[in-house]
């Protein structure tokens, strides 16, 4: 049995008036400073232990389970309001520990998560770490101005799910055989090569994930539009959905926290020609019937968070960009000492 928890690092149930969410935390008795970490899809707040134990002792750490995720509670997640489940689960953990405004990571889902965060309590957020973030736009089916490509989003949501990754999640596989939680992690996770030493811990991680219609991946409808599915109403895959979920809004806020974007330059997931966008499949002919790029074009979601990033910058907003070589989905992991440096300067 593998010891999940680092040493150093507590474990707390938080009651709210949503949910019982699990909270990891690295206590200081010297605190001036609070981050609230929000862990992506297929993971769960473990993967961010390392980076807790690494900050120093004037900040309190604290990592939330998502709702399906870790050690919070299993409840159904509503996608026609984007992560909004997410999100005002996370609102109150933070109002349940009346920690007031923090400093808040969202990593892959969780940056949307975050992002939508800022929209709703922007009281609660006194600045934004985005790791390998969700485009603004949301996952697929969207050009490069972050106009839908058919009115139904075809082709994303919870009908792209590769069904046997899905069931391995289920069966809690730990194998290291092609298609395994395992085998994914060192294929998209990090940069092919990458030696994570905690590596059985964060596959342990990605088997906390609650899967089924009302969790991983949801559900889906029929699409007349290639690959012949569209988003459903249920489901984590379907919260971002580009036509349930839109964090672009940020650009117009009154107030507006600082940013920092933090992206591998080498994420399979999150990236210009990400082959988890069902398009690119197509277009790489792993899926057939592609109908090609003046209609079903790869989703570019670098240029569009850097472009809204830039809008955000324009209209009065800080933003710091750092793209890191030789890295991929998980810069906290791959690369955590550039990573630390510049979390730690954003943060004062």
């Amino acid at each position: 049995m593998v010891d999940t928890i680092f040493p150093g690092i507590t474990t707390n149930r938080v009651e709210t008036d949503r949910l019982t969410a699990n909270v990891l935390e690295r206590p200081s008795e010297s605190a001036t400073k609070i981050v609230v970490f929000v862990h992506g899809n297929t993971s769960s707040s473990l993967f961010w232990q390392p980076m807790m134990l690494a900050l120093p002792d004037d900040v309190r750490a604290l990592a939330v389970d998502l709702r399906g995720f870790g050690d919070s509670e299993t409840l159904p997640v509503d996608a026609t309001r984007g992560v909004r489940d997410f999100s005002d689960d996370v609102a109150s953990v933070i109002e349940a520990l009346d920690l007031g405004a923090v400093h808040v990571v969202g990593w892959s889902l969780g940056g949307g998560v975050a992002m939508q965060l800022v929209l709703d309590r922007p009281d609660l957020v006194t600045s934004l770490t985005l790791v390998a973030p969700v485009s603004p736009y949301g996952f697929g089916g969207t050009g490069a101005d972050g106009s839908l490509l058919t009115p139904d989003a075809a082709g994303t949501g919870g009908g792209g799910a590769n069904p046997d990754f899905i069931a391995r999640l289920a069966r809690g596989d730990r194998s290291d055989e092609p298609g395994s939680p395992r085998a994914v992690f060192r294929a998209t996770y990090v940069v092919p090569g990458f030696e994570a030493e905690h590596e059985d811990v964060w596959v342990e991680s990605m088997l906390t994930t609650k899967t089924g219609i009302d969790n991983d991946p949801g559900d889906s409808t029929t699409s007349d539009n290639w690959p012949g599915f569209a988003p459903g109403s249920r489901g984590v895959l379907n919260t971002l959905a580009p036509s349930l979920f839109n964090t672009t809004a940020i650009v117009d806020l009154e107030s507006k926290p600082p940013i920092l974007w933090i992206h591998g330059a080498q994420d399979a997931i999150v990236g210009d020609a990400s082959f988890f966008d069902l398009n690119q499949l197509g277009k790489a002919g792993i899926i057939p019937g592609w109908p090609g790029d003046d209609v079903a074009p790869p989703q570019p979601m670098i240029q569009q968070t850097r472009a809204v990033l830039e809008r955000y910058r324009a209209a009065g907003g800080a933003v710091t960009e750092l793209e890191l070589e030789n890295c991929g989905h998980s810069p906290h992991l791959e690369r955590p000492d550039e990573f630390r440096a510049a979390l730690l300067d954003l943060i004062g």
